[in-house]
């Protein structure tokens, strides 16, 4: 094994060790939860709220009334590019408008340096000390008021260690993005009132366990347990599941399930997750579990099977809106459903779309003809 990967897993296993200690005994009392009457908020002049405009204007009565619904949905606020006096006050005007409206806003922290491994959504902050300013600003544009904090969509399932990442030399790059990513809870978490939630990908992406990643010669990766242990769930609210994916709600479920179910265990002394019918049978009170919001935006008919030259996760054809954005899920350990990817925005240029993020019409339009429950 060359040294710098020795010193890497040198460095994470430490880490784990001191994570241990550290969230010994956070599982005494739970997870503060959103109250159940609580009312996200909606931003007034959404590219949805303009298109039905456009649709009226052009006698599409019966889209325009769609897109129209679409927009009264409350829809998470992205927070994406450079400037720490910009998103101070990006992120206060946001808080500011949703108070005044007696909501609670959802927001994203987007910004993590090597953001998506320079794919679709290439970006980031170039260092990890402009990530700290980055992020103490955001922090301090909530200040005091609530908020509802997505922390770095991919930023933990999708490390530069992956196989099929460029980006390196992995061995520094993954304990910085730890770094980061905890330092994002703890300067989060100073606001009275700011619920946060550590992004952790999805139902069919990472495994539980860490694993060997089985291309090419041996090479060790993380179970999403241990990275959502270094990246500081312990003091967290909790992580978010299927942000811009399609996953069922109830695969979604189960998978946040037994996340949470080995957290915990992890918590007790337990060297690794047991195999998913064990953690099934496996009966923990919810108070004493880690918690998790689900992004329902785009997940009413569930994943997409790609052919050939496809994807399933890069603007899949024949998708539609999901559960409506709410506090009230029925779900003990789900907090919220929250639309965090903004339904109608690309996932980037594939499969027909435009650049990642940008307004894309006709899949909005498709979304919300196919949107389960409907719309209307």
């Amino acid at each position: 094994m060359p040294v710098r990967r020795q010193q890497w897993l040198a460095a994470v296993t430490a880490a784990l060790a001191l994570g241990a200690v550290v969230t010994a005994g956070s599982a005494q009392a739970a997870p503060p939860h959103l109250p159940r009457g609580t009312q996200f908020y909606v931003e007034p002049d959404s590219n949805a709220a303009r298109q039905a405009e456009v649709y009226l204007a052009e006698g599409r009565t019966a889209d325009a009334e769609l897109m129209a619904a679409m927009a009264a949905q409350p829809q998470a606020i992205w927070f994406t590019t450079a400037g720490a006096d910009k998103v101070r006050a990006d992120v206060r005007a946001v808080v500011e408008a949703a108070r005044a409206q007696h909501q609670v806003p959802v927001l994203v922290a987007y910004f993590v340096p090597y953001r998506d491994c320079s794919q679709w959504s290439a970006g980031g902050a170039r260092s990890e000390q402009e990530y700290k300013e980055w992020i103490d600003a955001f922090a301090e544009g909530i200040g005091d008021h609530k908020a509802v904090v997505i922390v770095e969509p991919d930023g933990l399932a999708l490390l530069t260690s992956e196989p099929w990442c460029t980006i390196g030399p992995d061995d520094e790059l993954v304990p910085q993005r730890f770094r980061e990513i905890s330092h994002a809870v703890t300067a989060l978490k100073r606001g009275k009132h700011t619920k946060v939630y550590l992004d952790a990908g999805h139902s069919a992406w990472q495994a539980l366990n860490d694993y060997d990643a089985g291309y090419g010669e041996p090479r060790q990766q993380l179970g999403i347990v241990n990275r959502l242990r270094l990246g500081n769930i312990a003091e967290a609210d909790g992580f978010a599941l299927n942000t811009s994916n399609y996953r069922f709600t109830e695969d979604l479920v189960q998978y946040g399930t037994r996340v949470s179910k080995c957290l915990y265990l992890r918590e007790r002394g337990a060297e690794s997750c047991p195999s998913a019918e064990e953690l099934d049978a496996t009966r923990v009170h919810p108070v004493r579990m880690k918690h998790f919001v689900l992004d329902t935006s785009r997940n009413g008919r569930g994943h997409y099977t790609p052919g050939d030259g496809e994807t399933d996760w890069c603007n899949p054809p024949g998708r539609g809106l999901g559960e409506r954005p709410t506090a009230n899920t029925g779900i003990p350990l789900v907090d919220a459903f929250v639309w965090t990817k903004r339904p109608g925005e690309s996932d980037g240029e594939c499969q027909g779309g435009p650049p990642a993020g940008r307004w894309w019409p006709e899949q909005a339009l498709e979304l919300a003809r196919l949107a389960e429950p409907p719309l209307r």
